[in-house]
């Protein structure tokens, strides 16, 4: 609901998850955020698909169970279509360390290539653009932050709105 608040959220795109012993709990498929209640929350374990009838979880959950499995020091992830970073990705392009604060994301941000959505292929994208950084961007798609902690992950998904806002300013400003 912060990530609501914000606006890096839109509606209801994007979606968070916290790791736990035994996988992972997810945000549901089609619940705006501002309606999301705790017992929504959709459990997942890292190594199956969802169980028919169980609730339903985000249509990334392959994404997030991937970056789980690759990164044992993720414990949350934060997915957002925010609007800046967003319009970067979908112009291809990933925001370059012009910044200090760069260091939040463990370096440059990487646009990685366009995959469709819910995909193993965008899961393995996202895992590829992680790689020793704490945010990506996904072409056309959002941005993925991950931390040791959910606030940890929050951080780098504000921050990297910010950055992606500062760099398409500097952008226009030639």
């Amino acid at each position: 609901q912060a990530l609501d608040a914000a606006g890096l959220v839109p509606n209801k795109s994007g979606n968070v998850s916290c790791r736990r012993p035994d996988g992972f709990l997810i945000t549901p498929a089609g619940v705006p955020y501002r309606d999301l209640s705790a017992d929504q929350i959709v459990p997942l374990a890292l190594d199956s698909a969802p169980e028919p009838g169980d609730s339903r979880p985000s249509s990334e959950w392959r994404m997030h169970a991937a970056i789980y499995a690759h990164r044992p020091d993720v414990s949350a992830i934060v997915h957002t279509h925010s609007p800046r970073a967003t319009a970067l990705a979908c112009a291809g392009r990933g925001i370059p360390p012009f910044h200090y604060m760069i260091a939040l994301a463990g370096g440059d941000v990487r646009c990685m290539p366009y995959a469709t959505f819910g995909t193993a292929e965008l899961a393995e994208s996202a895992v590829r653009g992680l790689e020793g950084r704490h945010a990506t961007l996904l072409a056309n798609h959002g941005v993925i932050a991950v931390g040791a902690t959910l606030n940890a992950a929050h951080a780098v998904a504000i921050e990297v709105e910010n950055l992606a806002a500062e760099y398409l300013a500097m952008l226009a400003a030639g």
